[in-house]
């Protein structure tokens, strides 16, 4: 058993690496807390092909595998964090799960501007009333002639305030059977996008809006009974999840490192003190032992998609390493790392926040359980 890269990924990662180094370390910092969509770093990212990477060459991708995209996305990271957002962005979540089971017609037309870097594609899932019980959704689709009408609203949609298209889950009839999901452009009549909230993280999300909402029937992506096919394609979403919080961890790992041995306290460097070298080694153990679950789960995926017993264990080491090591990180270089002039505070809120979205931690557990023996436990309370 091989626990190395194989000899191509490792040469597509350390190009990666280097084109990393020479275009994106210098602003690092200051996209980091910019709150702007940074358009022109995803249109270098498109450039060097770093969007698409494991889409088919015929949808305009790179006919590579998921574990080049996570390559790219940890690569990226530890130059640029905030760079691997967009990386992220063009190969999981909602792209990802468009270029699944759209038409041939709908990738001609929205394809080329979203692996362009010019445009964003954003996931309305979660509801007031509907988070980890997505399937209590309300948000409503009904066939009006060549026209579906939409009512409802969603929250916490990543990208929200930016994007152009919106990949919208909706009820068109009862039960988990009844959910598919349709297309929504901006600007569309009867969809409104509210104000800009902020996360503790810096992203912003807006409320969506769907008041009589007319879409095209051409925009439909998945009709009744398409749910779990969403569902299953997510599982692909959870591994850009982790990738990011991982290699954010990474990153604050490096960062505390070098830093722990350039500074000085009582005569002696930082690492010369025992009770940080026992540190460094939590920490690093954390790294590795959740990078082995990350690949074993993107191998996975190399000819299709991967178990979501793979991803759920991925993700939910992955979450827990980054966010356990940033922190720790921040917690040796005291006020340095607790300060803005440091990207390890960054580092800090975003893997925080990637223990709640995609799936919660206390969800993966329960999804994780029911792997474990092989069988369902159900949240909702016994039927009367």
């Amino acid at each position: 058993m091989n626990f190395e890269l194989s000899e191509e990924h490792q040469a597509f990662a350390d190009s990666v690496a280097r084109f990393a180094k020479a275009q994106l370390g210098d602003g690092a910092l200051a996209r980091a807390h910019a709150t702007e969509y940074p358009w022109d770093t995803a249109a270098l990212l498109a450039q060097q092909g770093l969007l698409g990477i494991a889409f088919p060459e015929e949808d305009g991708g790179q006919g590579g595998t998921l574990m080049h995209a996570v390559l790219a996305i940890q690569q990226v990271a530890l130059v640029c964090p905030k760079s691997a957002d967009i990386v992220q962005a063009g190969n999981f979540g909602p792209i990802r799960t468009f270029v699944e089971y759209a038409s041939a017609e709908q990738k001609a037309r929205f394809l080329p501007d979203l692996l362009g870097g010019r445009k964003l594609i954003s996931l309305g899932m979660t509801e007031p009333d509907a988070g980890s019980a997505a399937t209590d959704l309300k948000t409503s689709a009904r066939l009006d002639g060549d026209h579906y009408v939409i009512n409802g609203s969603k929250v916490f949609s990543t990208h929200s305030p930016d994007a152009e298209l919106f990949l919208i889950y909706v009820r068109f009839g009862p039960g988990v059977g009844g959910i598919g999901s349709i297309l929504v452009e901006r600007g569309t009549p009867g969809f409104e996008i509210g104000q800009p909230s902020s996360f503790m993280n810096g992203e912003k999300w807006s409320q969506l809006y769907f008041d009589n909402c007319r879409v095209p029937k051409a925009n439909l992506l998945l009709g009744e009974g398409g749910f779990k096919r969403q569902i299953a394609g997510f599982n692909v979403e959870r591994l850009g999840n982790a990738s990011r919080a991982l290699a954010l961890g990474r990153h604050a790992f490096n960062v505390a490192r070098e830093y722990a041995q350039t500074r000085k306290q009582f005569g002696r460097e930082l690492c010369e003190f025992q009770g940080l070298q026992w540190k460094f080694v939590d920490m690093a153990m954390k790294l590795e032992q959740a990078q082995l679950l990350l690949y074993r789960a993107a191998l996975e995926g190399e000819h299709g998609l991967p178990s979501a017993q793979s991803t759920a264990m991925a993700k939910l080491a992955c979450n827990l390493a980054g966010w356990e090591v940033a922190n720790e990180a921040m917690q040796v270089m005291g006020g340095m790392g607790f300060s803005q002039e440091s990207l390890v505070e960054y580092c800090v809120r975003r893997t925080r926040g990637w223990m709640i979205a995609g799936g919660s931690i206390e969800m993966l557990k329960n999804r994780i359980a029911e792997g474990i023996f092989d069988r369902t436990f159900s949240q909702r309370p016994p039927k009367t």
